[in-house]
């Protein structure tokens, strides 16, 4: 049961959530690798369950943006290829996010986010170029992918690994995981309000709180993306999500 009521959330609560938001805005803009940041700050904030709830609304938010921003770039024969096994994945993850409580849940949401920092240093750290071509690859990463999204908001690190398996270019790269994620938060959005119960007015009331955030966060994003050393940031932000990571099991 939600029991968030906005006027009366903590100064704390306020700017995790916020920051989780300019966080969203910075992703959606193109800068990648960092959206699990904000699964982290929202998860500390509140309930692990109920934090994704309230982060739905907001990624959609920004899916609009880059929809509008990227969608010139977008290639159509990607989606068709991860969207089925992804929309497998978030049905698998519906059903066993529904009958999880919520300690075991915050558990699993801190271990996805381990295991995908984990996955983003491995692949960091992979020279080879080759582009994995049979279908038990799109299927295994889309089905992992959509189970994560469901169940944390966590399905951005495995499409990421796919896509950049697929070496597709940095702006194809945004303008067809913009599409992706837009159908995908689509979906989930009647799911978090019927099935899991974890939207409510309230939480909506809260979101329109923070689109101010998620809309500074795009427009700091696009005067970055060009500019930023891609090496140390990325190894910054998976260090810092894997402790925050950390807090979620401890918290």
């Amino acid at each position: 049961m939600i029991t968030i009521v906005a006027n009366n959330v903590l100064l704390t609560t306020w700017v995790l959530a916020f920051t989780a938001a300019l966080v969203i805005g910075l992703s959606k803009a193109g800068i990648k690798g960092i959206a699990i940041v904000n699964v982290t700050l929202m998860a500390i904030a509140f309930d692990a369950k109920e934090s994704t709830g309230i982060v739905v609304p907001l990624l959609l938010f920004g899916d609009l943006f880059a929809v509008i921003y990227y969608n010139r770039h977008t290639k159509w024969k990607y989606i068709v290829q991860f969207l089925p096994w992804m929309l497998l994945g978030l049905l698998l993850g519906m059903l066993l996010g529904n009958r999880l409580d919520e300690v075991t849940f915050k558990i699993g949401m801190a271990v996805i986010i381990l295991i995908s920092v984990v996955m983003m240093f491995w692949w960091d750290k992979r020279k080879s170029k080759k582009v994995p071509k049979h279908w038990l690859y799109a299927g295994a990463v889309g089905t992992i992918a959509g189970i994560t999204t469901m169940i944390g908001n966590l399905g951005g690190a495995f499409s990421n690994l796919y896509f950049l398996a697929m070496r597709i270019p940095k702006n194809e790269f945004i303008g067809t995981a913009a599409w992706l994620f837009l159908i995908i938060n689509t979906i989930k959005l009647p799911i978090h309000i019927f099935e899991w119960g974890t939207i409510t007015k309230e939480t909506l009331i809260f979101d329109l709180k923070l689109i101010p955030g998620i809309i500074l966060g795009i427009l700091l994003g696009i005067k970055i993306v060009k500019l930023i050393r891609e090496d140390f940031y990325r190894k910054m932000i998976l260090i810092l999500t894997a402790l925050g990571a950390v807090v979620i099991l401890f918290k």
